[in-house]
């Protein structure tokens, strides 16, 4: 299964093309277009190419990418995405994570980002994590705060007009 953390309730696995199905609802969630953005994903064959050229590509050239969040003793349902990303236009790795509607308000975003922030201290010796979120979503600038970072600027991402706020901590 390729289990990467593991926390009390949840595993956080490396995606595959096999979790095309998933994807394809995360990516159209209404939180995920709202926070985040269309990715123009609307089929399962660009699903599996958008997990194999945006996500998997990313655990072969940095050692570490998005992985899978899914619920332990239940199938391995998945239920969202967490992990780390080299982001274009960040000089440090970011921390990102998605969750699937019908999974929010029950703290597995802070369960698993809390698990991501020691695997990215402990286990990859990252120095240090920042995260860019809109300023309209404060579900998400709660919970970076709770796991330990902090505002630290407005920033734009090349390409994106769209101003975000960049939070970080040095681990």
């Amino acid at each position: 299964m390729n289990v990467v953390i593991a926390t009390p309730r949840i595993s956080l696995r490396l995606l595959t093309p096999d979790d095309a199905a998933f994807l394809l609802e995360l990516l159209n969630s209404p939180g995920w277009l709202q926070n985040i953005g269309d990715r123009g994903v609307k089929t399962i064959a660009a699903a599996q190419a958008y997990a194999s050229e945006r996500i998997i590509k990313g655990y072969t050239e940095n050692g570490f990418g998005l992985y899978v969040m899914a619920l332990k003793g239940q199938d391995d349902i998945p239920i969202g995405l967490c992990g780390l990303i080299r982001r274009p236009g960040l000089e440090d790795v970011d921390i990102g994570f998605a969750l699937l509607p019908q999974y929010m308000g029950q703290g597995y975003a802070f369960e698993a980002a809390s698990a991501v922030m020691d695997h990215a201290r402990n286990s990859l010796k990252i120095p240090r994590i920042v995260a860019i979120t809109l300023p309209t979503n404060s579900a998400s600038i709660k919970l970076l705060e709770k796991i330990g970072l902090r505002f630290e600027r407005m920033a734009n991402l090349p390409n994106d007009p769209e101003e975000l706020m960049l939070y970080g901590s040095n681990l």
